[in-house]
């Protein structure tokens, strides 16, 4: 346990003391919280310990990258609310036996929006843009233990506004093949603004987040339990299960899955905007092969939005140093 205290330790000492205590109300950032991987979206949308040979699972936890993904090219694409759609692509390369490297970019587009004036009259419109560019790299500490760490530089543009800022994850992995066993840590974006809207300084959603996932007995199946927004607790309806999201994989082979998941909050924060039945669940599916894989996920946050996720990993070269 030794990795985990220290890891601890440094997770406290860079972030949660000097960025929690003046960001506690308003967090600006909060397309972070939305996922790339339609693996990860299919399981509740917040996962850190699902280890698989894909790349896009290290979208939440960069311990979770190894140079098994060396070569890999991952392609990603969303259907969001409305008009929003966001997209992304990211590659993978290894760095010895023990270590790997990701770089990537993410999109987040809004569609058009109608600018205004008080009185209520049209005089044009702006898309509103968010973007992440980021770079990852994880080691192996031991044959269980695997620590990683990714650097994002942020953009966004909301009109004749502009900022910039930069992030920092920093996760910590224990899995045990044997037992089909997986345990993480993350501490998601540490940073800061480096240009701020309209000179208004606005903090980062600094979080701690814990997740587990473990295979079931005489079953091709693994359930995996996420905690997050741990930095954050308010008193109200369902405030511990706003906290933790659930998920479970059928895993037949190595070659497809199925998955579904249940993520609270999301179906708390959507009881005034006609949630259905589905509210807060979503679900995917997957198959790979040695030379690609392919996955979508699906959700319906309320009646009148169903969010559609698509990934496609190619592997490019066979390079694995």
């Amino acid at each position: 346990m030794k990795p985990l205290v220290k890891f601890l330790s440094l997770i406290f000492s860079l972030g949660f003391g000097s960025f929690g205590v003046h960001a506690q109300d308003y967090r600006a950032y909060g397309f972070l919280g939305i996922p790339s991987s339609a693996r990860i979206y299919g399981l509740g949308g917040m996962n850190i310990s699902t280890v698989e040979d894909n790349l896009n699972v290290t979208d939440q936890n960069p311990a979770l990258l190894g140079p098994e993904m060396g070569g890999w090219l991952d392609l990603n694409y969303m259907r969001y609310i409305g008009d929003s759609n966001f997209a992304g692509v990211s590659f993978g390369r290894a760095a010895g036996d023990h270590g790997a490297w990701k770089a990537g970019i993410q999109y987040f587009g809004y569609g058009s929006i109608e600018e205004t004036l008080p009185d209520g009259s049209v005089v044009g419109s702006f898309s509103p843009i968010d973007m992440s560019l980021s770079g990852s790299y994880a080691h192996d500490l031991s044959s269980r233990w695997r620590l990683g760490a990714t650097v994002k530089m942020l953009y966004s543009s909301y009109d004749s506004y502009t900022a910039w800022a930069v992030g920092v994850d920093l996760g910590i992995n224990y899995y045990d093949p044997d037992r089909d066993l997986s345990f993480s840590v993350v501490g998601a974006n540490l940073g800061g603004q480096l240009k701020r809207f309209n000179n208004t300084a606005e903090g980062m959603p600094v979080d701690l987040r814990i997740g587990m996932t473990r295979g079931i007995s005489n079953l091709p199946m693994r359930w995996s339990v996420t905690g997050y927004n741990l930095t954050r607790w308010r008193n109200g309806n369902g405030g511990f299960m706003k906290h933790v999201v659930v998920g479970l994989d059928f895993t037949p082979s190595d070659k497809f899955y199925i998955s579904v998941g249940y993520n609270y909050k999301m179906r708390s924060d959507m009881k005034g905007h006609k949630r259905s039945i589905l509210s807060g669940f979503s679900s995917g599916a997957g198959l790979s092969t040695s030379r690609f894989n392919v996955g979508v996920a699906l959700a319906q946050p309320h009646t009148g939005a169903t969010t559609l996720m698509v990934n496609l990993g190619l592997k490019l070269v066979d390079i694995t140093r």
